[in-house]
């Protein structure tokens, strides 16, 4: 069910994003503020305070099958282990823009 919930919410995302202008797909420079203010206490410069061999490096993301914006949303909104989820304290929209923000530095190398 908990798969199922959040294929839906990535497919969702997907299609949000496909529809909006590119304009409007997403706002890295508000990705960096949320990631700033919520996410690099221990993500600081895409590392992990928390669990090194997981930070958010294109090779790590890759390797834990972590390289898309889907699966970054679905990451943020709902966590999983050490990282919390993020569902009711960041907005949809805010969750859509941190994960193009890290998929983005991640393909600058951080």
């Amino acid at each position: 069910m908990r798969r199922l919930a959040l294929t839906l919410v990535a497919a969702l995302v997907a299609l949000t994003l496909w529809m909006a202008p590119a304009a409007q797909a997403a706002d890295l420079g508000h990705g960096g503020q949320i990631f700033g203010n919520n996410c690099a206490a221990c993500h600081i410069g895409g590392g992990n305070v928390v669990n090194g061999a997981k930070t958010l490096k294109q090779a790590d993301l890759e390797k834990y099958d972590m390289a898309s914006i889907e699966a970054i949303v679905g990451q943020v909104t709902n966590g999983k282990n050490a990282m919390p989820a993020f569902k009711g304290r960041l907005s949809d929209g805010d969750i859509a823009d941190v994960a193009a923000y890290v998929l983005s530095q991640a393909e600058q190398g951080w």
